[in-house]
């Protein structure tokens, strides 16, 4: 098992505006280097991207909620 981490602290969204689709749901497949969320820091946003592929088991944090630096986000097995 792999997780994705919030490599900021911040405000994890897991869709990249309130009228769009998440990112990722469980059961997703994610390749290196996909885009999961994004993490707000200050109005500023930062991309937050898988860093081993594999299938979404578990989203760990729900969206617009808070996130500190190393935080594992997603669980992919």
């Amino acid at each position: 098992m792999a997780t994705v981490k919030a490599h900021l602290p911040g405000t994890f969204y897991r869709k990249p505006d309130p009228e769009s689709e998440v990112y990722v749901n469980e059961g997703d497949t994610v390749e290196v280097g996909d885009v999961v969320g994004v993490i707000e820091v200050m109005k500023s946003f930062h991309e937050v991207k898988a860093e081993e592929g594999g299938t979404v088991a578990k989203v760990l944090v729900e969206n617009e909620e808070a996130v500190s630096a190393g935080q594992d986000v997603i669980e992919l097995v």
